[in-house]
């Protein structure tokens, strides 16, 4: 394998490799594969969003929207992969809790049929708590933004 394609691989990560680093399952899984990722730096998610996901049969009927809290969530585990993927196996199967979610704004509905790219940038990390400013965008547009602080623990 070319070198540059074997780096590529090295920044990609798919869903069966997320599920053995973070715990979230079905229906609270909300990354379905990473796109890019620089090892302590940011991570870019991907989450495809369609019309059979659970939270569209309330949310709203006849006009499907997904939840704020749920691309929040979405930020939250693509953070969560790059910190377990930061500091190495003895990471998998730890929990990453939110500390706190500051400055969130919501500037674009998402419906089904969008791709939902997630990126995480460290901002801070101290022992087990971490900081990042988070953006989350479908078509190059921003539908949403926070900065969120989470704590990894055993």
């Amino acid at each position: 394998m070319e070198q540059s394609a074997k780096k590529d691989l090295e920044k990609t990560i798919p869903i069966e490799r997320i599920m053995e680093m973070i715990p979230h399952r079905y229906p609270f899984l909300m990354i379905d594969r990473i796109i890019d990722l620089e090892l302590g730096e940011f991570a870019i998610g991907l989450k495809n969003v369609t019309i059979n996901e659970p939270f569209f049969i309330g949310h709203f009927p006849g006009k499907p929207v997904m939840p704020g809290v749920l691309i929040i969530e979405a930020m939250a585990q693509t953070a969560a992969i790059l910190v377990v993927n930061t500091l190495g196996k003895e990471a998998e199967g730890k929990l990453v809790y939110f500390m706190s979610i500051d400055e969130a704004k919501f500037r674009k509905v998402v419906m089904p049929g969008d791709a939902l790219h997630v990126r995480v940038d460290k901002q801070q990390s101290r022992k087990n708590v971490w900081k990042f400013a988070c953006v989350a965008t479908v078509d190059g547009v921003k539908a949403a933004e926070a900065v969120i602080c989470a704590m990894i623990v055993n």
